[in-house]
């Protein structure tokens, strides 16, 4: 205490001059009123600054958040987009009741996050932090906000790992977006970002740029999710179809944020497919 009194009594006249300068200060911006403008002009530029500052770091911070919802906002919106279209080709613009736009996607879509992933191996695989404890299973579709990424092939309690379109393991039944001929989706090595499509008809007609989407001849996936658009076409090593090069629009080398397809409809016919299966099987045998 008494060296706090010392020091008190050494500094004082700097203590009393602190004091003095912010007694003047406070006078004059009180009672001058081009100085108050000044004054309250510059604290608020200072506090917007800071208020800015405040605001880009909660930004960042829930960018994850905002990517999930905007992921699933988006395939969803692709989903109502094809409900559309399919049915304004059925019933006609003018004859579309307001009922057909409220259709709901026919799968719940489980959001994950990708824990593992490899992009330049011949046999790529993903994990993701989703397991049967989560509702997910062997065979169901994994997609992204931008497109088809793969395929789940083993499942724990909490995790799960998907076979990726990257992958020799990986054949996905495609389609030419609204011309109806549909192939097989494979991945050759090389790019990340580039794959095929076999088994086009010689008599296709289609354009370079179109959309490659699923085709929904699978239990997989639904039917109309993205996959990539045309960039080149070549001839299958027999000479009897297509072979499309696709430029892929999920980003592999980027994947954070994925949602397993969770349809009750699909896993329906998988099943019935496999019985019949077993029963051929069992009959031959």
């Amino acid at each position: 205490m008494r060296n706090l009194i010392d020091f008190i009594v050494s500094y004082s006249h700097w203590f009393v001059f602190i004091l003095l300068e912010a007694l003047g200060v406070v006078l004059l911006f009180r009672y001058n009123s081009y100085q108050g403008a000044v004054w309250v002009s510059t604290a608020n530029t200072v506090a917007g600054m800071v208020y800015e500052c405040e605001a880009k770091v909660q930004s960042f911070f829930s960018l994850t958040k905002l990517n999930e919802e905007l992921s699933g906002r988006n395939i969803y919106l692709e989903q109502q987009v094809r409900n559309l279209s399919e049915a304004l080709e059925r019933e006609g613009v003018d004859s579309v009741r307001i009922e057909l736009l409220k259709t709901p996607v026919p799968y719940r879509l489980v959001p994950a996050k990708v824990v593992a992933n490899s992009v330049h191996l011949q046999d790529n695989l993903i994990t993701i932090n989703k397991g049967e404890a989560d509702g997910v299973h062997k065979d169901m579709g994994v997609i992204s906000g931008s497109g088809v990424v793969g395929v789940v092939f083993l499942t724990g309690q909490h995790y799960s790992v998907v076979i990726p379109v990257l992958s020799s393991l990986s054949s996905i039944s495609c389609k030419i977006e609204n011309r109806g001929y549909f192939g097989r989706l494979h991945w050759d090595g090389g790019s990340s970002n580039m794959a095929y499509v076999d088994d086009i008809p010689r008599h296709a007609r289609f354009k370079l740029y179109e959309r490659v989407v699923t085709s929904g001849y699978s239990s997989i996936f639904p039917e109309g999710i993205a996959v990539g658009k045309i960039i080149h076409v070549l001839n299958s090593t027999d000479g009897i179809s297509y072979r499309l090069q696709v430029h892929l629009y999920t980003d592999f080398a980027k994947l954070r944020d994925v949602y397993v397809v969770d349809n009750a409809a699909m896993r329906e016919q998988l099943e019935v497919q496999r019985e019949a299966l077993d029963t051929l099987y069992k009959r031959k045998n």
